[in-house]
């Protein structure tokens, strides 16, 4: 049985990944999945990739790409989520803010640098017309870190996953001003350079498991409400999330990756390019 250790935050998009593992579906291939929750999300993630702390992830597509351009030693291997996130924009329910422009100049809170939250801030502040170079930044670690932060005030703003947060708000906890969706498909798969190298028939092996589930996904019966029970959703939310979604099959394609690499590199987030080849690979 080979042992291989995949980490994703623990959010409903990856719930086909758990639905196999429980399964038995990997198993039965020879493989033993090792699946580790990671609220900190994709700054994180990137590190353990990097470190060598886990061998696959499902993470965001700038943020891996942004990682590998800075020197990790990983490749996208597929596509995961086809659709855009929806980032929501949220601020402490009892402040003032009433409007996106009063967050101009206000301090953002990050689950880390490198991460979703983090290089989004700089997405939303650049169609908003802002100066992305006087962002200010305050670093919380997880979900729970910046509900601490902004009720606190020590932060004034937290942009995260629209469905996930969305519990929060409706606890009147969080108040949400807007959304700001990626501009690009926005999970990938990514490996570590020394896991495709000598593992590439246990790697597909593993891609074609998830991409039978995740093709069928939609289609399982009442899976709407398995997963508003799994995550603490309220059903119309879940349907309205699973009619946004799209799941991948497929890699990710060159003129995506160009749009991530130009637009981190017109944010400043990184001062070099890569050949596709550098940051993808086709197994």
């Amino acid at each position: 049985m080979k042992a291989v250790k995949i980490v994703g935050v623990p959010e409903h998009f990856n719930f086909p990944w758990l639905m196999a593992i429980n399964e038995g579906a990997f198993k039965s291939r020879g493989i033993e999945l090792i699946w580790e929750d990671v609220p900190e999300g994709t700054g994180r993630m990137s590190s353990m990739l990097k470190n060598g702390e886990a061998d696959l992830a499902i993470i965001l597509t700038e943020g891996i790409v942004k990682s590998i351009i800075e020197g990790n030693p990983s490749k996208i291997v597929q596509e995961f989520i086809a659709s855009p996130l929806q980032w929501g924009i949220h601020v402490a329910a009892k402040s003032d803010y009433q409007i996106l422009d009063d967050l101009k100049n206000k301090t953002v809170a990050i689950s880390r640098f490198g991460s979703g939250s983090h290089l989004m801030s700089f997405v939303n502040a650049q169609n908003l017309g802002w100066d992305t170079t006087s962002l200010d930044f305050h670093v919380v670690n997880t979900l729970n870190g910046a509900i601490e932060a902004l009720t606190e005030g020590s932060a004034d703003y937290f942009m995260w996953e629209h469905f996930t947060t969305k519990p929060i708000v409706d606890k009147g906890i969080f108040r949400r001003l807007a959304d700001c969706p990626t501009p690009w498909p926005c999970f990938v798969i990514a490996a570590t350079d020394s896991f495709i190298k000598e593992n590439k028939g246990c790697l597909r092996h593993i891609l074609e498991t998830i991409n039978r589930y995740t093709s069928e996904f939609k289609r399982i019966p009442s899976i709407d409400r398995t997963l508003a029970n799994n995550y603490g959703q309220q059903l119309e939310d879940i349907r309205e999330w699973l009619s946004m979604t799209q799941w991948s099959q497929t890699q990710i394609d060159v003129q995506t990756i160009e749009i991530v690499q130009d637009q981190l590199l017109k944010l400043d987030l990184t001062d070099h390019k890569l050949e596709v080849n550098n940051l993808i690979t086709n197994l």
